[in-house]
């Protein structure tokens, strides 16, 4: 029986941060299947890459949750290409009245099974495309598995990481 399934590439950062997390990371070297859970979603996009949009995307999906109080979660998706990036709503600010704006659209995401790879470093289009070998490799192996979706980034850590922590 085969499985379809996205491909998830989790980037895990040295630090953790008391934010919500919608599930677990993904042990740094490991591959594993992960059930996601249905979830609501906040998400920018743009036409470019979203590794060209220098944060960006981050940005916007910021502002709006610090306009309409929502709290930061854990962890945040993107898209590569073209370029989106989602933050999660968390169970506290669920019964919020939040609307769709200009840039930012809300989306019920409902469960799914995904293949996720555990590592840490520098977000960048080389270290995506490196990890995407080793899940295409691991998949190749594990015919029980088939992918369905785009490879997508799963990050924990925002782009503005204090130095001495």
């Amino acid at each position: 029986m085969k499985f379809y399934l996205y491909i998830a590439i989790a980037f895990l950062g040295n630090h953790s941060f008391a934010y919500e997390s919608m599930h677990e990371k993904t042990p740094v070297g490991k591959i594993v299947v992960v059930d996601l859970p249905a979830r609501t979603a906040l998400e920018t996009s743009t036409d470019k890459s979203y590794f060209s949009e220098n944060n960006g995307l981050f940005r916007k999906l910021f502002r709006y949750i610090n306009q309409n109080d929502i709290s930061m979660t854990t962890p945040v998706e993107a898209d590569i290409k073209p370029g989106k990036m989602r933050f999660f709503v968390g169970t506290k600010d669920l019964a919020k009245n939040f609307k769709d704006s200009d840039q930012v659209k809300i989306r019920k995401l409902a469960k799914q099974k995904v293949v996720s790879i555990g590592i840490r470093g520098g977000y960048t289009e080389k270290r995506f495309q490196e990890n995407l070998k080793s899940l295409n490799k691991w998949l190749a192996g594990n015919s029980k598995y088939e992918a369905v979706g785009e490879p997508y980034g799963v990050y924990w850590n925002g782009p503005f990481v204090p130095g001495l922590l």
